[in-house]
């Protein structure tokens, strides 16, 4: 039998969060701004009325020393789902990920365990600037012993939080603020495997375009609009960032004829999607028939003012103009681009989204 409800984003982690604390008794939710009015974009809202303060509680601004107390609780038998909010914030607890959290179940060869999930945020934000819209998942990513998922759309997002609470070992989960308010199907019988590997999140025969976080959502803007226009675009979203699902692009590119596009949400010089090609390269070098591109932030610290983060953030026009220039098929750049503009801010991703947080 499918249960399946339309939700956002932010619903269905805040669903996924309290269908978790009702199966796992051992369960701790805990986090800077956990009980707060805004409760984390809604995705904790009602939690602690639900469950007690016991199991869902604040915490103070010591992230370093937070995480260590949640790991020993882990490594004690419980499972601490511990909300830093932005990633920015994680930075303070590095060592205690990398070199406890991440390390704990090899050191003691496989006898001890830290089912512990750290919930972090990352994207852009009415002027948060350089110390809070930091994009650093690929740093995360190198780490071994530390899995790390960036769901994009809100089935994956229900289904990868309830995943990663049930994991034995450490899992970052992090989360684009601008995803919070997009909405989708959740089915909460959907089968398990449907969670491994990359996502097609739409078929095309032209070009691959590999995605990830929200910039699958612009991948997704622009293939619709260069649909109408004759271009076919296939859009795989990466949703595992240390587990990158190489298989699956190269299955999309022997499909679109070797052409290949990589989006992602982080300065260029931090994409993970560089590991991605290396990946491709040394794995499936075939299957690339001409230079792939890459596109991702600049090189330099996220600007507060945003009238200069405007121009910071590539987004589904610089998608467009990249497959068409790929495919040849420059001659449709300016009806393209012309399609896809909106009369929002460029700081703003939907009428709904209310900020500034």
């Amino acid at each position: 039998m499918r249960d399946v409800r339309v939700m956002s984003y932010g619903e269905a982690i805040r669903e996924a969060l309290d269908d978790a604390l009702a199966k796992h008794p051992e369960m701790l939710l805990i986090g800077e701004g956990v009980p707060d009015p805004k409760t984390i974009f809604g995705t904790t809202q009602g939690l602690r009325e639900k469950y007690g303060a016991e199991r869902v509680l604040d915490m103070p601004l010591a992230e370093n020393g937070m995480t260590g107390i949640c790991i020993g609780a882990a490594l004690a038998g419980m499972r601490p789902v511990l909300v830093h909010q932005r990633i920015d914030f994680a930075l303070l607890s590095v060592d205690q990920l990398v070199n406890n959290a991440a390390k704990w179940h090899y050191m003691f060869d496989g006898q001890q365990q830290v089912p512990l999930v750290i919930r972090v945020i990352i994207g852009r934000g009415w002027g948060q600037g350089p110390q809070h819209s930091q994009s650093l998942q690929a740093m995360f990513a190198q780490v071994p012993g530390l899995k790390v998922v960036m769901p994009t759309t809100v089935g994956d997002a229900y289904h990868l939080m309830l995943e990663a609470i049930a994991d034995n070992n450490p899992v970052l989960f992090i989360e684009h603020r601008w995803l919070h308010h997009v909405h989708g199907e959740v089915d909460k019988h959907r089968p398990a495997a449907e969670l491994s590997g990359a996502a097609l999140l739409r078929q095309g025969a032209d070009i691959t375009l590999a995605a990830f976080s929200h910039m699958s959502i612009e991948a997704l803007k622009a293939a619709t609009v260069l649909d109408k226009h004759g271009v076919s675009v296939e859009v795989v979203d990466m949703r595992h960032l240390n587990e990158l699902d190489v298989d699956r692009v190269a299955s999309s590119l022997a499909k679109t004829g070797g052409k290949l596009l990589i989006a992602d949400c982080a300065p260029e010089m931090a994409s993970i999607g560089h590991q991605l090609l290396s990946k491709l390269v040394l794995a499936h070098r075939n299957s690339l028939q001409q230079a792939p591109r890459l596109i991702a932030y600049p090189n330099h610290p996220v600007p507060t003012s945003h009238f200069v983060a405007n121009d910071y953030y590539p987004g589904a026009e610089q998608i467009a103009s990249a497959v068409l220039e790929i495919l040849d098929k420059s001659e449709l750049t300016e009806s393209v681009i012309r399609d896809l503009q909106s009369d929002l801010p460029k700081d703003q991703p939907d009428r709904s989204f209310v900020g500034p947080f």
